[in-house]
């Protein structure tokens, strides 16, 4: 079986390792990148606290020793399900079977003025241009001399109250309230205002009532302020305003509020569904097709448990890759395919230092505080790949925590030639 799986994020990753050296199959995995990236910790790149290396792991390095995974980088293009074959930019790739794990990224809404000037953070990339931008913001600020744009520039606008805003909003107030007062003696950061909108009532809305009340108070100890209910219209780089016409001036606006799914072109057969994610069976199979599936984010398997779709985190991913590649060895020896299950272990997130929170559902329980950071950080810590990757995250969380600093507060410009002077 030649098994092409498109995407190496956490399910893609997940079902080629879970299938390496296995007998019967060849896996070519294709990638834009050639490294897994640790998504949750995006925010921690983005607010200097982690340097992007330490979330980042070369994929060729996983398969050193395999026999049957091969890794190809390209840009995925579209799927040809009549001649099977995935098309990317270096070429056609014949499959057999083809798995999409491309994921999903930013949902902004069709709003077009958002997508030019807010900056979303699904890409370690990404993350590395919103630190880059924070620390230029406050540069610019230092010789700024109309108080407006001052405003503007110290002024930074969360959009999204789900696990990935609150994080975000509360690593930015940490660095305004223990490291930036430091760097900028001559800002007063008593007047630079954090904000954290959502659309809906409550922030971390996929969570207990407990969890997000206590992950508001959080926010408001840090000094974040959390507006609910807040649908964002327009934002032209400088001001964003309300659907009722309330404006707020930023020249930052970090968009957290949505994603959607990467669904190649060429799937005909198949009407995406809320999310443009692909609707998939109980084994991941994209009906009518017999020889595509779709795991993650990408994937809509709509159950009585979940109408909607399973919640687009990474457990989900991983546990879906497994499924799947127990059901692709199964077809190889005639045995029986078993459907997908969803084991919920429970969610959580983190304000800040000391600051988290923690619902697990089987047996319900919730805790926050000091003892959900620790837990926090400890999962974090296992689900990263690599040693060495580990080691560094953790040294640089107990820096952190010591000196309440953080060290990776760089901006690297881009470099032209001509641009370099002679030294007298």
């Amino acid at each position: 079986m030649k098994l092409v799986i498109a995407g190496g994020g956490f399910g893609g990753l997940r079902l080629a390792r879970k299938l390496n050296n296995k007998k019967g199959i060849e896996v070519l995995l294709v990638d834009r990148f050639n490294y897994h990236q640790f998504q949750p910790l995006f925010y921690q790149v983005a607010t200097a606290g982690l340097d992007a290396s330490n979330i980042s792991f070369p994929l060729r390095k996983v398969f050193q020793k395999s026999k049957n995974v091969r890794l190809r980088l390209a840009d995925i293009k579209s799927v040809d399900a009549e001649n099977k074959k995935l098309i990317t930019d270096t070429g056609e790739i014949p499959y057999d079977k083809l798995v999409i794990a491309t994921g999903a990224g930013t949902n902004f809404f069709g709003n077009k003025e958002l997508e030019t000037y807010a900056f979303s953070m699904k890409s370690t990339v990404e993350a590395l241009q919103i630190r880059h931008r924070l620390m230029e913001n406050f540069e610019r600020a230092t010789i700024e001399q109309d108080p407006l744009e001052v405003e503007r520039l110290m002024n930074i606008v969360v959009v999204g109250g789900g696990p990935t805003g609150v994080e975000l909003s509360g690593a930015i107030a940490e660095m305004r309230n223990y490291v930036l007062p430091k760097d900028y003696p001559e800002l007063d950061f008593s007047k630079m205002k954090i904000y954290l909108l959502e659309g809906s009532g409550k922030v971390l809305g996929t969570m207990s009532e407990k969890s997000s009340d206590q992950a508001l108070k959080y926010l408001h100890r840090l000094g974040v302020t959390v507006v609910t209910n807040y649908l964002v219209a327009s934002y032209n780089g400088k001001t964003l305003t309300n659907k009722v016409g309330s404006s707020i001036e930023t020249a930052t606006v970090l968009w957290a509020a949505g994603i959607k799914g990467h669904v190649p072109e060429g799937i005909t057969k198949v009407e995406p569904v809320r999310g443009n994610r692909l609707p998939v069976n109980e084994l991941n199979l994209l009906k009518p097709y017999d020889d595509i599936y779709a795991i993650g984010d990408v994937a809509a398997m709509v159950t009585t448990e979940y109408p909607n779709g399973h919640p687009q985190v990474a457990p989900v991913a991983i546990q879906m890759a497994d499924n799947l590649a127990n059901n692709l060895l199964a077809q190889l020896s005639g045995a029986e395919q078993k459907t997908f299950r969803y084991r919920d272990k429970g969610a959580m997130a983190t304000v800040g230092r000391n600051l988290a929170v923690v619902d697990v559902p089987k047996p319900k329980l919730h805790f926050a505080g000091f003892l959900a950071w620790l837990v926090w950080m400890a999962l974090h810590l296992m689900l990263i790949l690599g040693v060495k990757n580990r080691l560094f995250v953790f040294l640089n969380w107990l820096y952190n925590y010591v000196t309440y600093d953080q060290s990776l507060r760089l901006i690297f410009r881009e470099f032209h030639r001509e641009d370099e002077t002679v030294p007298v």
